[in-house]
């Protein structure tokens, strides 16, 4: 009984050291202003020793940029607000225009993929009627931004890559780049 009642003493004290902090409500991408639509509070122990901002201090996050694009629920942190973070050192962001079939239509901000470069453009059937060789390059990256291209039909992926290998993919002829999501989730 004793036990039970010290057990019921700490874990009252750690309820009530309880503190509201900081998370998004949705997803959002590097450079985007926050404003109090994007932001939620969720109450966390206080002593979690995380960088995160106390939901009282809300007015000193709304109006500045996001350094990360980051996904719905994600802890709103000293580090992740201010000028965007992206590329890193040695890194460099590659834009790619991909049609449906081309990539997974739940690729979001954050997901790793496979970048494979096929010898033929998708869609064309080989010559011989054999099945297609393996890709004549691949890389791994992270997507940093999805959204509509400039004609509405098609998609532009934006991946961060080894400054390299960023080069040698924004050379790769248009319809013959696939993306393959990988496990592991963001970066």
């Amino acid at each position: 009984m004793i036990a039970f009642a010290a057990a019921a003493v700490i874990v009252s004290m750690q309820l009530d050291n309880r503190q509201s902090i900081l998370v998004l409500a949705h997803p959002v991408t590097v450079g985007h202003t926050l404003s109090t639509q994007d932001l939620r509070q969720v109450a966390v122990s206080a002593d979690v020793g995380l960088d995160a901002i106390p939901a009282a201090e809300s007015s000193s996050v709304v109006g500045r940029p996001v350094a990360f694009s980051l996904p719905a629920g994600a802890l709103v942190t000293r580090s992740s607000v201010g000028a965007p973070a992206v590329p890193t050192n040695g890194d460099a962001v590659a834009a790619i225009g991909l049609k449906a079939g081309q990539f997974p239509p739940m690729i979001a901000p954050g997901a790793r993929v496979a970048v494979l470069v096929s010898a033929v453009a998708a869609g064309t059937p080989s010559t011989t009627g054999a099945q297609l060789a393996a890709p004549v390059a691949q890389w791994t990256g992270t997507v940093i931004d999805v959204g509509a291209g400039p004609d509405q039909q098609g998609t532009v992926v934006s991946l961060q890559l080894p400054e390299n290998e960023a080069r040698q993919l924004a050379t790769a002829p248009t319809g013959q780049i696939s993306l393959v999501a990988l496990s592991g989730g963001g970066s």
